[in-house]
């Protein structure tokens, strides 16, 4: 039995199969780790959501910002967006299943005894695993409550708040807490997020700088899968974070790595 993860997928399916292939991967003893961004920008969204609920017995899966969007636009709560991918995928007679089975995905898996977590984005400096656990745990739980799903999807677009508040509630609370594991790139130290912008590690803003680099991150104990950020092109000199979003979408390569072994594979679109 052998665990993989793989970086963001953005709806191209042939060099996820290729991957699979070359590491002789079987849905029936083996695992796959996505790291969300299952679809959008890419070709085969359509295509890479059947593949993957064909073998879904055999993922383990974390939401990322264009699968909550595909969320949205399937309830009616936001439109398609120019370069959006997705009609194909709304207008398909599965539709139902696929979307069902995406909605149930979490933000965060922690692993314990691997010590490994996996997560889209990051997890901000000011959050320990057992707090990121107890908060993703609240935005997977409205996903799955058909009472307050609309609400949601309708009101966590937005910037602010830009920082963790124990005190928020409602939408403001959910909205912060998805924007940390789904969109962060640059923060600073006690968790302030910067979301415009999307450039390599040494563009930070002043006064911020990428969520893995901050001295005293308290979830620094546990390695950290994540994707989410191509323009680090699978770079991160933090100590047990991984980097995994090589921008197979933009021209770049699929990254897949072992995870026990952390050896790399890597194929082009």
């Amino acid at each position: 039995m052998a665990s993989y993860a793989v970086g963001d997928l953005q709806g191209c399916l042939d060099p996820l199969k290729c991957l699979l292939e070359r590491v002789h991967f079987e849905p029936a003893h083996d695992t796959l780790w996505l790291v969300g961004d299952l679809v959008n920008r890419g070709p085969q969204s359509l295509e890479t959501l059947r593949y993957l609920y064909s073998i879904r017995q055999a993922l383990v899966c974390v939401l990322g910002n264009h699968d909550l969007h595909l969320l949205a636009v399937a309830h009616g709560c936001q439109p398609l967006k120019r370069g959006d991918t997705l009609k194909e995928t709304l207008d398909a007679p599965d539709a139902g299943d696929l979307l069902q089975w995406l909605r149930l995905q979490k933000l965060l898996h922690f692993d314990a005894p691997r010590n490994l977590a996996m997560v889209h984005a990051g997890i901000p400096p000011q959050w320990n695993i057992a707090q990121a656990l107890r908060l993703a745990a609240e935005v997977h739980a409205t996903l799955r409550d058909d009472g307050q799903l609309e609400a949601f999807l309708a009101g966590m677009y937005g910037n602010e708040p830009s920082q963790w508040d124990d005190q928020l509630h409602g939408v403001e609370r959910l909205r912060v807490i998805t924007n940390y594991f789904t969109r962060m790139r640059f923060c600073t130290a006690d968790g302030r997020l910067e979301l415009k912008a999307k450039e390599g590690a040494d563009t930070a803003p002043p006064g911020f700088a990428p969520w893995f680099s901050h001295a005293g991150r308290k979830a620094a104990e546990v390695n950290i899968i994540f994707g989410h950020w191509a323009a680090l092109e699978g770079r991160c000199d933090a100590p047990g974070v991984f980097a995994l979003d090589t921008g197979c979408v933009w021209g770049g390569k699929m990254t897949l790595m072992d995870l026990d072994t952390r050896q790399l594979h890597q194929c082009s679109c």
